[in-house]
């Protein structure tokens, strides 16, 4: 994997998708080792009289990990949030004053958790969906709730995956009840199990069709 692609910037904060955007932002500066000079928020002195080399080497690179933590920062937000952090010199000031500003207090929280768990329920499997699609979907959901501090258990995706299944799955589920106990199933193990069946039927309609 090249470089470029294992530094990719996170997509645009918004100010509306603050929690995830963290959490890539937070893992980009560590991949970029700029991290430290948000984290740690350190002043750099100025150089003493006559420095050693080394002295110089410290002292620029402290400099520049700041420099480049905050063009990250300005790049990876829409141009009018771009406008408030502007003016602000310090890097970790600015991490903190959007951390402050969007990720949003308990109630607004709340209220996010609370909209993803009726996205959640509201979820039913179309004829067309592919198992691993429909999978996706849901997962994605309950990781966004957790990314909100919130416990989302991968059991109530399987429960959900078991009882929103067309009926074409049935006989497929019946098998499944009959080899294991399908309330101990992982996620994994179910999701596995549904695209084998799922490969099969479609190879058999393929030979039917031919």
């Amino acid at each position: 994997m090249e470089e470029s692609s294992l530094t990719a910037a996170p997509s645009i904060l918004d100010g509306d998708n603050y929690e995830i955007w963290a959490v890539r932002m937070i893992v980009h500066l560590q991949a970029l080792d700029v991290w430290e000079a948000v984290e740690e928020n350190y002043e750099v002195l100025p150089l003493v009289a006559n420095p050693s080399v080394a002295q110089m080497k410290l002292y620029k690179e402290r400099n520049t990990r700041k420099a480049k933590a905050k063009a990250c920062l300005f790049v990876v937000v829409s141009p009018s949030i771009l406008i408030k952090i502007m003016s602000i010199d310090s890097v970790a000031e600015i991490w903190e004053y959007l951390k402050e500003e969007y990720k949003g207090d308990e109630r607004i929280k709340n209220m996010k958790v609370m909209n993803l768990i009726r996205e959640f329920e509201m979820k039913k499997m179309m004829e067309s969906d592919a198992i691993k699609d429909y999978g996706a979907q849901l997962l994605s959901i309950a990781n966004k709730v957790r990314l909100l501090g919130k416990e989302f258990s991968n059991e109530k995706i399987v429960q959900k995956i078991l009882v929103t299944l067309p009926e074409k799955y049935e006989a497929t589920i019946s098998s499944l009840e009959n080899s294991k106990d399908l309330s101990t199933t992982s996620l994994i193990e179910l999701l596995h199990s549904l695209e084998v069946a799922e490969q099969r039927r479609l190879m058999r309609q393929g030979d039917t069709v031919e």
